[in-house]
């Protein structure tokens, strides 16, 4: 497995001195914000379309220190109710396939958005209730008139340009889970698949190695990141883990993202890169840091420590062992 850095946690930084960052640090790979939520601080999509010397003179700022891009990432809500809101973020994801596909980059990563309840609306309806019956009407309209038609286009978009489509599985979403991950893949085709975020799917209950089993028999494993969640214990007794605190507020929450190792420990990672293993997955492990309780160095650095600790980084000399 290779490890790797969405480098949107150096927003402030210029793209060199990141890419030395990680080159001090021992990665193989970074992931770069092409727009929407992880921005473009180390990507001019425009002038990288425009023009293939620039393109040329951006991928050898990465060669020269060994390094490659394992995805481009412009998580948005294209199917947002408001359609300024969605055109923009759909024509964000559209110029980050077509410079995807121009820099030889395999994956670009993304969120499967969400609709309202009706053309009417004007924000996002989550429905995470089978009842009243209200809530299962919706989510037929927003599957069939808004979720399918557009992602059905918009991966036949994609697989034209030679790039897959890592959904991350984020609650607020309509793919928050590997079931609707799957739903969707089965409509759109192969090019769909996940960017596995465990962050996401711990503080849901799901157990993380029976989610990467069931993705790897689909083969939709496209891109990992490594990002942690801490359960606090007291609040989550009391209030569950449906939590509209605030993130900044730590204390109150039942959850919050975590540097990797300091929601779960080390037997749980192992168990993590084992499963990814198992599943076929040689890809990158993409550090994404949100953790508020520790700086952006320095929670860059435990992860890097901790992530060399669990995660394998040789092949295995031969597979048969997990086959018989």
């Amino acid at each position: 497995m290779k490890l790797g850095l969405l480098t949107a946690l150096y927003a402030d930084r210029p793209l060199e001195a990141v890419l030395d960052i990680a080159r001090t640090a021992g990665l193989d790979c970074v992931e770069i914000g092409a727009g929407n939520y992880p921005g473009t601080a180390h990507c001019d999509v425009a002038a990288l379309l425009s023009s293939a010397s620039r393109r040329k003179e951006y991928l050898n700022t990465f060669r020269a220190r060994g390094l490659e891009i394992s995805a481009l990432s412009c998580h948005g809500n294209p199917l947002h109710p408001r359609a300024e809101i969605a055109a923009a973020s759909h024509r964000v994801y559209r110029r980050a396939v077509e410079l995807a596909e121009k820099l030889e980059v395999p994956c670009v990563n993304l969120f499967s958005g969400c609709p309202g309840d009706s053309l009417r609306s004007r924000y996002p309806n989550w429905v995470t209730c089978a009842w009243p019956t209200d809530f299962q009407e919706v989510l037929e309209w927003q599957w069939q008139k808004r979720v399918l038609p557009y992602w059905r286009r918009e991966a036949a978009f994609a697989a034209r340009h030679h790039v897959l489509l890592g959904f991350e599985m984020h609650p607020g979403f309509v793919v928050y889970n590997p079931a609707t991950l799957l739903r969707l893949r089965e409509a759109c085709g192969e090019v769909v698949g996940a960017n596995f975020d465990p962050s996401h799917l711990f503080w849901q209950g799901i157990d993380i190695e029976t989610a990467i089993r069931e993705l790897g028999r689909a083969g939709a494993l496209h891109h990992v990141h490594a990002k942690d969640t801490g359960i606090h214990a007291a609040n989550n007794a009391l209030n569950g883990v449906l939590d509209t605190t605030p993130l900044d507020q730590v204390n109150r929450r039942s959850w919050v993202f975590r540097t990797v190792g300091y929601g779960h420990g080390e037997d749980e990672w192992k168990r993590i890169v084992t499963a990814l293993r198992l599943a076929g997955y040689e890809g990158v492990l993409s550090i994404e840091h949100e953790d508020a309780l520790f700086s952006v160095d320095e929670g860059f650095r435990k992860s890097v420590a901790f992530l060399r600790q669990v995660m394998p980084s040789e092949l295995p000399l031969s597979n048969a062992w997990w086959t018989r």
